[in-house]
């Protein structure tokens, strides 16, 4: 992509981001060409390879972005923390634990316009019409508009690192909550051995003894303290687990982030291979093609003959006729114009394809052995004439009116 980019434009692609001063004198940043990008889709559980795939040759079509790989990922997801929501319909049960199933494609495009060496320039309103195109071929509902909502879009990768945020969030606000019950246990805990301490003693000192006893009996009897402590040691225990899990996480974004660049290297080197041979046969055909005009002098007139004979609107068996053969032809009906943008009525006229006369390298076309530049001329200022001449007859009979 690199070479194809020096030799189209004659710059060197710029990759990374720069600075430049506006004339405002604020820094503006600029964005580095991105030749090779991807892109992720929700997709149903039936979605197949060729649904994404019609999607992708449909994005070739209308913007010229070439889908370079498709990948579907039906196996990744996460486990709920409860039951799923009433609306979930996606969630299935294994075990005594829900998991939430995260269907998606990926897609990578290349980006680059092959002809002017210059990255595609897709605006707001092209993207939105990706999304509702990706929306209507994979049946999918279509979201929120940036318009309505007024969030910006995200890349690829951004996307799964805020996504991994956010459930990094829960994960703290959970650990959050669980410490506050901590804190209110403890709290119980330290009221309750006060009230042991203090509430009982208050009472006469003759029976003073026996009521701190029967009332630390009570307490303990019925077990409410070893079932705080109890309760604040499983807290702990959860907040560990929630301490891990976060550190799992992390790790989990941090090998997200390192696979999707080897992915990108690696598509970017195939890429440039395939770009590599494909330029080499590129210049193998166009030095053959120079050689067939040096060795064949007439080669690029049969050519321009044949272009010519195509846009008329001859077949393929006709042009072989004129040209191979070069045996003349009879035909009716209407041949086109490209300089007049007319199609014109003929009947059993006869074409050939002959030698120019002021010219002995160069080819015409001829139909009743008139060159077919001259006949169209000649019908078109026929038709000129007809035209003319009708509005003439039409304006005379309007003055007779009453």
């Amino acid at each position: 992509i690199k070479q194809m980019v020096k030799e189209k434009t004659g710059r060197a692609m710029q990759e990374k981001e720069r600075e430049r001063k506006g004339k405002n004198g604020k820094i503006i940043k600029v964005a580095g060409c991105s030749p090779i990008r991807e892109g992720v889709l929700l997709i149903r559980p039936d979605t197949t390879l060729a649904d994404v795939r019609k999607f992708g040759e449909e994005c070739q079509r209308r913007w010229g972005i070439t889908p370079l790989q498709i990948f579907l990922h039906k196996d990744e997801g996460h486990w709920l923390n409860g039951q799923p929501e009433a609306e979930d319909k996606e969630s299935f049960q294994v075990g005594n634990r829900w998991f939430k199933p995260n269907y998606h494609a990926h897609v990578v495009f290349d980006w680059m316009n092959h002809e002017t060496g210059k990255s595609r320039k897709l605006n707001d309103e092209d993207m939105a019409t990706m999304q509702t195109l990706a929306s209507d071929i994979l049946l999918m509902e279509r979201g929120q508009a940036k318009a309505v909502t007024g969030k910006e879009h995200l890349e690829r990768n951004d996307f799964i690192i805020e996504k991994q945020k956010a459930e990094l969030q829960r994960i703290e606000e959970t650990k959050r909550h669980k410490e506050q019950q901590v804190s209110l246990a403890e709290q119980e805990l330290k009221q309750v051995k006060a009230e042991i301490r203090t509430d009982k003693l208050k009472k006469t000192a003759t029976n003073a003894a026996t009521a701190i006893a029967s009332g630390v009996g009570s307490l303990f009897g019925s077990g409410k303290l070893k079932e705080l402590e109890h309760h604040i040691e499983q807290l702990h225990q959860e907040i560990t687990k929630r301490d891990k899990a976060t550190d799992e996480l992390k790790i989990q974004i941090q090998q997200i982030q390192e696979q999707h660049s080897r992915q990108i290297r690696n598509l970017q080197r195939i890429h440039n291979q395939e770009l590599e041979a494909k330029d080499k046969e590129i210049s193998r055909l166009s030095t053959l093609l120079e050689k067939a005009h040096k060795w064949f002098p007439m080669f690029k007139e049969m050519l321009r003959m044949e272009k010519l004979c195509a846009v008329i609107g001859f077949t393929k068996d006709m042009i072989e006729n004129l040209l191979t053969k070069k045996e003349s032809i009879q035909c009716s009906g209407k041949i086109y114009s490209e300089e007049h943008r007319w199609k014109f009525d003929i009947k059993n006229d006869i074409f050939r394809v002959e030698k120019h006369p002021m010219d002995s390298g160069k080819l015409m076309l001829t139909i009743n052995r008139q060159p077919i530049v001259q006949w169209f001329k000649e019908q078109w200022e026929k038709l000129q004439q007809n035209l003319r001449n009708s509005v003439q007859r039409e304006q005379k009979s309007r003055g007779f009116r009453i």
